[in-house]
């Protein structure tokens, strides 16, 4: 079974073994709007926690997705080059950025759950 854990950037990552998958939760797709650009990093990059890990861009504005852990990266979505909008349709599903081979899992004890990101985001409404 796979958990989720949240960075108060709006950052999900749901760990798979040793392997973590990263986006941006619905709220920071909302906030951007209509994303029209995607940048990844290259496979085999090494990411350290709170490093970017890939720029969104949107008619709104362009955001860095920093990484909620660290990590080498083993995949990107190329999917989202060519449709960059499949952020929006499913964020937290289909719209991921990267998959990294974690090397520190003690980092996720520094990430929220769902429940505590939930109460995060409502707290800033």
């Amino acid at each position: 079974m796979s958990e989720i854990r949240f960075t108060d950037q709006h950052e999900w990552v749901r760990v798979d073994g040793d392997v973590a998958t990263v986006g941006i939760t619905d709220y920071a797709q909302e906030q951007l709007g209509d994303v029209v650009y995607v940048e990844l990093p290259e496979v085999g990059k090494t990411i350290a926690q709170g490093d970017e890990a890939a720029v969104v861009e949107s008619v709104k504005a362009a955001s860095e997705v920093y990484a909620p852990v660290s990590g080498e990266v083993v995949e990107v979505n190329a999917d989202l080059e060519g449709a960059p909008g499949g952020v929006n349709e499913d964020a937290m599903g289909k719209g991921w950025f990267v998959k990294l081979k974690l090397s520190d899992k003690s980092e996720l004890a520094k990430l929220m759950d769902e429940d505590a990101y939930k109460s995060f985001v409502e707290g800033l409404a």
